[in-house]
Parts: C-alpha cells; structure tokens; sequence
C-alpha cells in the first residue's frame, strides 16, 4: 500500500514571514507519520514538502517559474534552490529525531523539464530506496528547463508524473485549510468531494490563497489534481488541515478527512 503525502508549505512555514518555518509543527506532523507507519506496517510513503516562506519569496522576486535567461534570472534560480533546501533539511532533522527512515531526492539534482513538463528523471534510486523500506522525500524545486532555461517544478507537478510510475493509492495533501471551501475565505461551506464531473461548476466558486504561492495556490491544486484522479480512476486524493493533531494520521489510517477528489461511482 503506497501513499503520497504532501507537507504544504502554509503548513510548515508561515508563508507571510521569510525563512519561518514552524518546527513544532514540523515535529508533530513527524511523530504522526511515525505512529502510522507503526501501526500499518504495510503502508509505504513518499513524502514530498512545499517551499513555503523559504522557496516561494525569492521565487516571486526573480519570477523564476516563468523562466531564467539573464544572469540576475540565474542567481534568482540559485536563490530559491538554496532557501527549497534549507527547509528541505529542517524536514529531515525532524524525521531523523523520530528514526523514520528518509532520504530526500532533490528534483534540481535530476528532474530536466520542457515548457514545466518533465521529459527525463531516472527514478531508479528511488524504486531501490521503497524496495528497501526507505522513504523517499521530494519537493517544490528549481529544475533547468529546455526551453525556460530554468523553472519550479511543484510538489503537485512531482506527484502527478511519479503517479504514473508508481501508482499509489492515494495521495493525502496537507496544509492550513480543512479542506476545499465554497465560500473562502469565509469558511463556513466545506466541499466533502469532488469528481471530474463536479468539479465543471465546482471551479467557479474556489478562491486562490491569501499568501504568496508562485505556483498557482487550491485553484491550480485542485485542477491538476481532478485531472489525476480522471486519469487514473482508482486514485483518491485528499486535502485537509494538518494544523490539528491527528489529521495526518487519521487520514493515513483512512478516517474520512477533509475533501475527497475522486473518481467513484460516476
């Protein structure tokens, strides 16, 4: 049983703060994914992290998802590489204090795009990694582009095309929000599910997110992930809050959660 889960960065950082990560929330998020490792001992992870306060504000500085051409452009991509990374390794320390097993798998170190669409990635270390019980880490990074010369490459970017490889069960994204709203940011309507179908007027009434997120915010994440599930018809993909304890676990154990993008019973 393999699941992807994604630490949203609004999660793991304050997104309005530079460099904030909220390392409290960071150990408890580690500590839950422990205990349900300890208690499904067939459930195997890839885990994937956003940028948050790290990653996005240089990002928006130097427009880097748009492309890097000029040398200003290219110090902008070394600067949001730097600061994906030193969020990247504050993740670990915190895995590493539970003994969880990870290794992170940087995408600027292997992932090449076209037009932010990846077109070469040896994932072979990372099959021998699950195959020996190690959990592979991934996050939102900067990648070299063939015709953008550089770019970001989201978590959700990540997980659709490691989808197709690796076809997991489900995909649990995790961030500040309960789940997808009608009326954000009001919040008193929560959406319970979304299907491909429904999701045709559904999109009318999402709002993006207050904090900066240069790789679109619930819009852009709810898209491509309708899109998944309607490619890949056993998927279920869940977006909840992991500000109260115990959600992630609850969702790794499979308690209702959130709101549930899938493809059932259509």
């Amino acid at each position: 049983m393999l699941y992807f889960i994604k630490l949203g960065g609004s999660l793991i950082t304050n997104k309005l703060r530079p460099h904030s990560a909220r390392y409290h929330v960071i150990s408890r998020l580690a500590t839950e994914i422990k205990k349900a490792l300890q208690d499904k001992p067939d459930l195997q992870l890839i885990i994937g992290h956003g940028s948050g306060s790290f990653g996005h504000i240089p990002a928006k500085e130097f427009n880097t998802r748009g492309g890097v051409k000029t040398k200003s452009d290219w110090q902008g991509f070394i600067k949001v590489w730097n600061e994906a990374r030193n969020l990247n390794q504050i993740i670990l320390t915190y895995f590493f204090r539970q003994q969880i097993p990870v290794l992170s798998f940087p995408p600027s170190a292997a992932v090449c795009t076209d037009k932010m669409k990846v077109k070469s990635w040896d994932i072979t270390p990372m099959r021998i990694a699950i195959s020996k019980g190690i959990i592979p880490i991934v996050y939102g990074d900067v990648v070299f582009d063939n015709s953008l010369g550089g770019t970001i490459l989201s978590t959700e970017e990540i997980f659709v095309y490691l989808t197709e490889i690796f076809h997991p069960q489900k995909i649990l994204l995790t961030g500040i929000e309960e789940g997808v709203w009608e009326d954000f940011p009001d919040r008193h309507k929560l959406i319970g599910k979304i299907t491909p179908r429904s999701f045709k007027s559904q999109k009318k009434i999402i709002q993006p997110s207050h904090a900066p997120d240069v790789t679109g915010g619930m819009m852009t994440k709810v898209q491509l992930m309708t899109s998944l599930v309607e490619k890949n018809p056993n998927l279920e993909i869940v977006i909840f809050s992991g500000a109260k304890p115990n959600m992630l676990y609850k969702a790794l154990i499979g308690k209702p959660v959130g709101t549930s993008i899938n493809n059932y019973l259509q």
